[in-house]
């Protein structure tokens, strides 16, 4: 530890570099996957979600993730287990780091939309399992993220099925679909922005000094929601029909209006990524820069500085922006044929699902989360809409990504440990 504390900048520089590689792994697929079903139905472009992500990432990171990031993910280990060997913290951080990130490399290169969360614990678990001892693991955490392998994806599954078969019912399924969305899409806003915001009031505002009861909670929301469908009605009362185009395809028209929706349901998703798995890419980066800042000291928080901020924010961007096109290719257009009215209903399951479990504190990853949501889309049109093979691929990556990412960073566990002393 004395070697790494004389040269605390080399290693500082060295887990920025790591730190940046993760969170361009994050925007590569995470965030890739969150704005795949927009790119994917043609509500977006790819540059247009870039946009998007810069925004509401950030704000759903410091405005729902609050400023102090546990930094020791999601109690997997003990802080304990490292006070006489704070250098192993510091292995173990930029092993998970460099494992997590070459996985997801080699995942969104495949187009494979994988779970970030996922991915960092697994190499955390990896390490310290091997590294320090089985013991140190809490394995019932452990069976708290698998169980949410099932749960994240069927409750958002559920409420994008329910979603797009209220769409149908009230709009698709009518005489007159255009004017009806017209009348419709605006409440679907109203429950956007409601959702959002409930979830930033209630678990965000108190980091920057506000404390609200519930009901003002529920009021604030409610007219954040309203102020939301007006911007919303306000937009839409431009766009008129096309009859031209709805002669070959009924709902041309129709499916204009749900891609203004999708402008919201993009935000909505970006926030609610940013809300819960920012700290995938600047956690252990957090927790490093805590052990060279304390001369050793472990603790199980440390305050985030801005410049490891920055940092996650930058590599999120340019990994989207690089790599993303893949995995929003395989979320938006390999598993069903998504429209507008279709991915709005997908993603604004999937937000919902993903605040819900960000203000409860439940274990999930984002990308099983949409993928759920996407399904449930595709299972309101029956399972012959899916493509099955498609999906399978996508499921055996998600097993494979915990032992993925724990041999990796066993192996730079040990590389480390060489070359900076046991």
């Amino acid at each position: 530890m004395e070697w790494l504390l004389a040269h605390t900048h080399l290693i500082l520089i060295i887990a920025a570099l790591c730190g940046f590689f993760m969170a361009w792994g994050v925007g590569a697929n995470d965030v890739a996957n969150a704005m795949g079903t927009s790119v994917g139905a043609g509500a977006l472009t790819v540059k247009q979600a870039v946009l998007i992500a810069i925004v509401f990432e950030f704000a759903g990171a410091y405005l729902a993730g609050g400023e102090v990031t546990d930094t020791i993910r999601k109690g997997i280990i003990e802080p304990s287990t490292f006070t006489d060997i704070p250098h192993y913290l510091v292995y173990t951080m930029l092993s998970s780091l460099l494992a997590a990130g070459i996985w997801l490399m080699v995942a969104s290169a495949a187009g494979w939309p994988v779970s970030t969360t996922h991915s960092i614990i697994g190499a955390i678990v990896g390490c310290v399992a091997v590294g320090i001892g089985v013991d140190a693991v809490n394995w019932s955490k452990m069976g708290d993220i698998v169980t949410s392998w099932v749960t994240s994806p069927l409750l958002a599954g559920v409420i994008s099925f329910a979603l797009i078969k209220s769409v149908q019912r009230l709009i698709l399924d009518t005489e007159d679909p255009f004017e009806r969305a017209k009348k419709y899409v605006p409440l679907y806003m109203f429950l956007t922005g409601f959702v959002i915001a409930l979830v930033t009031v209630t678990k965000g505002l108190k980091h920057v000094g506000f404390h609200f009861s519930v009901l003002e909670n529920i009021a604030v929301s409610f007219v954040t929601g309203c102020v939301v469908a007006v911007i919303g009605a306000l937009l839409l009362s431009r766009i008129q029909p096309d009859p031209e185009a709805d002669k070959s395809f009924r709902f041309s028209s129709v499916e204009k209006i749900f891609a203004v929706l999708m402008i919201f349901t993009a935000c909505a998703m970006a926030f609610a990524h940013g809300s819960n798995d920012v700290a995938n890419a600047v956690g252990p980066l957090a927790a490093i820069y805590g052990v060279m800042q304390n001369a050793g000291a472990v603790a199980s928080k440390s305050a985030m500085p801005h410049w490891i901020l920055l940092i996650g924010a930058i590599g999120i961007v340019t990994g989207l922006a690089f790599l993303g096109a893949r995995v929003m290719a395989t979320v938006g257009k390999r598993i069903t044929e998504l429209t507008p009215s279709r991915g709005f209903a997908a993603e604004l399951g999937a937000a919902t699902t993903v605040v819900m479990a960000s203000g409860i504190g439940m274990p999930i990853s984002t990308t099983h989360t949409l993928v759920g949501a996407v399904l449930g889309v595709g299972m309101a049109r029956g399972i012959g809409s899916l493509n099955l093979r498609v999906i399978g691929t996508i499921f055996t990556s998600w097993v494979v990504t915990l032992p993925a990412g724990a041999l990796l960073a066993i192996l730079f566990f040990y590389f480390f440990k060489g070359l900076f002393g046991a």
